[in-house]
């Protein structure tokens, strides 16, 4: 997957379209007329043996007579022709093709092989590119690239539109038309079948001509490339989503158009959560969100004042923005005065401002000035007009137009616009588009658009948040889970319950009733003292058989000496404290403590594309996670996980009863954490079903639980959609001076000590690490530098503990890998007070080390000429060092290892 040839196809210099014709309605044709009708300056070859000319351009009968090499060829043929002639494009030296035709994967040849698979075999052969087949083709307005069957050409802009439907693409660009809202890009992905989505993601995320992405999805096949570009992209701008299938008849069509996978809808909303990107759930909002991207500033923040000519409209859109969690603004006591002088006294007082209906172009624009003006109390401001026949809405619009453009504070804000109505309103929509600034149909459409770029805002926040480290007393013992696992696996005992699993999670700090038995009774007699009620056992057993209509504490007991030891301690105990209780006991499927507790549920599913999944709600027989759950994608750390119980409170999947002992956040979290860690330590695991959880304040029971294993071995590196933290990369080592040190991966947790280690390194070594002087880290910066993707990059620290007995961290190496994995660069710090005695030499050579496991074939650094001694240290260790005397630079390069594929 190289991005070079991902280049070519973006700017390509010369064209030949493959079955290019004179005939009406062929789609020969209409790719010619496209191509010769967008301003295309390079050559464009048409190829047909049926025509010496077609559209009057000089036609080849064939590839091989072609006068140049293309770098792009449109293939529009029937599916039969289409192996051959790629292998006849990519022998010629074509560096990309879009396949037009259709159901490649479902036509064989004579020898039972489909013709996609075929086609595919002669490029990849060539290192020849395919987009499609099934593609509509792709518009670059940026250099006149109309290569598509679309009805029409796109206008130029700064958002990037990728589709695998050809239908949606038609649809959204005539739309972005008819709006004056211009693409830096527009691709039709087809099937996908070779350049997928990663690979747009990976070069729009960088292309300086695109300030926004937009996609639609039916089916994602590359799982952890896709998250991994994706993430990376939205680092740096919105990337908005709209997916198929949010129905099982849904994913089921999804799957016939692109012939993926179908998975579960709500798994993909978290993955498209985990990267950062929004998701949209109709076409109405993605116009909206293309609206907001094409003309918005950046966002600011999140207080909104709302001006209309009525109060109607201007409830609704107040409404809206509270219901989607946003903030009216609080005009200060100086700004509603300044309001009042130029308002008529009937003006609603407050934010919203309600001007009255026979508001004019001048009242429009006095209001709108006067809070430009004061634009320190607000954000955004949301601009509503209701149809009047006191004055035309064009000339106000155009008034609010002349005015936004004149204002100092123009850029200081983002200004929104609804003009309600159709005829009365068209033509004040079109100013408004024309002019650049963002207008919607509806109030409610404006605030969504709008709060769209808040959840953006918010997202990206919540991804650079520092995660609260799990406390050290819960244990992660990874052997004995394993083992028992295996042992499992081994007697083929392949779905294991409550009494089974009870060690398996009690090695990860995860407790069952059988593990929390004599702790919950000695809890459940002190409560039932502190709230003054009876507490009856309520036990199962083959042998004894109680009856009790007295609510308290339910234990699972299978063991009878367990079951007679608990029955007479809870008696005494509280007989002792209220001789009038009652205590008996009966036989129970399941158990909880009713006495101030709630009962949650919690899942880990296996999804056909991202692999496994956690989901937390309250469960029930009719338990659906895309219906009764919040899910999240392993890793969890805990502020993921504090995430995820907040989005589980916030969509009613988790209520809380707010009973005496109930939802303590910090439990539910380490819980959900150490669940994640269990799932990635342990491949063995197939699903796992919780239900029900009991929380009780800070104590969590897992009352039931039923496991299920593989049968079969699977793959831990392509298991999960998330790469962890590879902690088998730690290790401990013994410096020349004797101070033991620990070198491992980089975590987010580290992020307050990293940011201590790089402030400090001396003025000198800063200037040698970032090449020049540079000031001090932000917390978006060193987030970047502390939660990092494994996928694509490693990062060994090393830390030791300081005479307070402190962790602290002594330096630094890292390297990152491009998109194709052809090179990591790598960069290294060392604390002044700890150079001299090997850390360095220990650090670069654990990073050669790792390399050499990650088929990525060369490693390379740069350093300044005054860095001497790292470049020394990179020779000694088998880098090859050379100088570059126009740039001042120290290069090293180092060969790695890849392994035959």
């Amino acid at each position: 997957m190289s991005q070079r040839s991902i280049h070519t196809l973006f700017k390509p210099t010369s064209i030949a379209v493959i079955g290019a014709s004179n005939g009406e309605k062929r789609a020969g044709r209409v790719l010619m007329k496209n191509l010769l009708g967008s301003g295309f300056s390079g050559p464009i070859m048409p190829v047909t043996p049926k025509y010496s000319a077609v559209m009057g351009v000089l036609a080849y009968p064939n590839i091989e007579s072609l006068p140049i090499k293309p770098d792009l060829a449109v293939i529009c043929t029937r599916a039969s022709r289409v192996p051959d002639i790629i292998e006849t494009l990519a022998q010629f030296g074509c560096k990309v093709a879009i396949i037009m035709a259709s159901g490649m994967a479902n036509e064989f040849d004579e020898n039972g092989n489909s013709l996609i698979s075929l086609t595919l075999q002669h490029a990849k052969r060539y290192g020849m590119r395919i987009l499609g087949s099934n593609s509509l083709g792709m518009i670059i307005p940026t250099i006149g690239l109309n290569a598509s069957l679309a009805h029409s050409g796109a206008k130029q802009g700064k958002i990037a539109f990728v589709s695998q439907s050809a239908a949606i693409c038609t649809t959204v660009l005539d739309w972005a038309n008819n709006k004056d809202i211009g693409f830096s890009s527009f691709i039709s992905l087809g099937d996908a079948s070779d350049i997928d989505f990663d690979e747009l993601l990976d070069y729009l995320g960088r292309d300086s001509r695109t300030s926004a992405i937009m996609l639609y999805i039916d089916s994602i096949s590359e799982k952890r490339h896709f998250l991994s570009a994706a993430r990376a992209a939205a680092r740096n701008k919105p990337i908005f989503v709209i997916k198929s299938g949010r129905s099982l008849e849904g994913v089921k069509a999804a799957m016939l158009h692109t012939g993926g996978k179908g998975g579960n809808d709500a798994v993909y909303e978290a993955a498209f959560r985990r990267a950062g990107m929004l998701r949209v759930n109709d076409l109405i909002e993605l116009f909206a969100a293309v609206e907001s991207l094409a003309h918005s500033t950046p966002l600011k923040g999140e207080r909104v004042a709302i001006i209309s000519n009525g109060g109607g409209p201007a409830v609704l859109a107040a409404d809206e923005l509270i219901i989607k969690g946003g903030k009216l603004a609080q005009l200060s006591d100086e700004t509603v005065s300044q309001l009042n002088a130029i308002l008529p006294s009937t003006w609603s007082g407050q934010n919203p401002l309600d001007i009255v209906g026979d508001a004019d172009s001048q009242r429009y624009t006095q209001a709108l000035n006067l809070l430009m003006d004061n634009y320190q109390e607000m954000d955004a401001i949301l601009v509503l007009h209701s149809p009047s026949a006191l004055e035309e809405s064009e000339l106000i619009a155009q008034s609010l137009i002349e005015a936004i453009k004149s204002h100092p504070n123009r850029n200081k804000l983002n200004i929104l616009t609804n003009w309600s109505g159709e005829d009365s309103a068209y033509l004040a929509r079109k100013l408004f588009s024309k002019a650049g600034i963002p207008t919607y149909r509806t109030p409610e459409g404006a605030v969504k658009a709008f709060m769209h770029m808040v959840e953006y805002r918010r997202n990206q926040k919540l991804l650079q948040e520092v995660p609260q480290s799990i406390p050290d007393n819960i244990p992660t013992d990874t052997t004995t889970a394993r083992v028992l696992l295996q042992k499992a696996q081994t007697e083929q005992r392949y779905i294991l319950e409550t009494h089974e699993t009870s060690d398996i999670l009690k090695a990860y700090g995860l407790n069952t009733i059988e593990t929390q038995l004599a702790k919950t009774a000695e809890q459940a007699v002190e409560l039932a003292k502190k709230l003054g009620f009876p507490v009856a056992l309520k036990v199962q057993s083959p042998d004894l058989m109680y009856k009790s209509d007295v609510h308290g504490v339910m234990l699972n007991l299978t063991n009878e000496e367990e079951v007679h030891q608990a029955a007479l301690s809870i008696t005494s105990r509280v007989k002792e404290t209220n001789p009038d209780a009652a205590i008996d006991g009966m036989i129970v499927q399941k158990m909880a403590l009713t006495a101030g507790a709630q009962e949650v549920r919690v899942s880990v599913i296996n999804d056909p594309v991202f692999g496994p999944a956690i989901c937390l709600g309250e469960g029930g027989s009719e338990w659906d996670p895309t219906r009764d759950a919040a899910v999240a994608l392993p890793p969890l750390n805990m502020t993921l996980a504090r995430y995820m119980v907040i989005q589980a409170l916030k969509n009613n999947k988790l209520r809380d009863r707010h009973l005496p002992l109930g939802l303590d956040m910090n439990a539910l979290c380490v819980m959900l954490t150490q669940i994640s860690h269990l799932i990635i330590d342990c491949p063995e695991i197939a699903s796992l079903d919780l239900n029900p959880v009991l929380a009780a304040g800070q104590t969590i029971t897992l009352l039931d639980v039923n496991m299920k294993l593989n049968t079969t071995d699977i793959d831990p590196k392509t298991r999960l959609a998330i790469m962890p933290y590879p902690k088998e990369l730690e290790q401990t080592a013994t410096l020349k001076n004797g101070l033991k040190v620990m070198l491992r991966p980089i975590l987010p947790e580290d992020e307050p000590k990293h940011l201590v280690f790089d402030n400090s390194l001396s003025d000198e070594d800063r200037y040698k690490r970032y090449f020049g002087v540079r000031s001090r880290m932000t917390h978006e910066e060193m987030a970047v530098l502390t939660q990092i993707d494994f996928a694509r990059e490693m990062a060994f620290i090393a830390t030791a503990e300081d005479e307070n007995g402190e962790q602290i961290t002594l330096g630094a190496v890292r390297a990152s890998t491009d998109p194709d994995n052809t090179e990591a660069e790598f960069a290294m710090a060392v604390r002044g007070d700890y150079q001299g005695i090997g850390l360095g030499k220990l650090l670069l050579e654990k990073l050669v080390n790792y390399y050499k496991t990650t088929d990525t074939p060369v490693l390379a650094g740069f350093t300044m000429f005054e860095n001497r001694s790292m470049a020394n240290l990179a020779k000694g260790l088998g880098f090859t060092v050379s100088f570059d005397m126009e740039e001042h630079l120290i290069k090293m390069h180092m060969d790695l290892p890849v392994s035959e594929k």
